[in-house]
């Protein structure tokens, strides 16, 4: 990504919240802490494991990185909770 594009990604990006939309077409911002589940096993967590994200981050790709327990992880490997079991 150019320098750019990252500062204009930044204007819509918080460390602490992410905007999800829902199943019913509404725009949801959460804040974190708010929960994910392990789509997949990936470094120490298993599979449907239930995880609490402490922040949400930019790779320099402009991909969402999810810190979990001061770890980074690429948001694809998760579904996040709404409504955390």
């Amino acid at each position: 990504m150019k320098t750019d594009e990252i500062a204009d990604l930044f204007k819509f990006c918080s460390p602490q919240s992410i905007l999800v939309m829902t199943w019913y077409n509404k725009v949801k911002e959460l804040y974190c802490p708010f929960a994910v589940q392990a789509k997949v096993d990936i470094g120490t967590i298993s599979q449907k494991e239930v995880k609490e994200v402490s922040a949400v981050k930019l790779s320099s790709k402009g991909t969402t990185i999810f810190i979990i327990e001061d770890q980074a992880y690429f948001y694809y490997y998760f579904e996040i909770l709404l409504h955390p079991l």
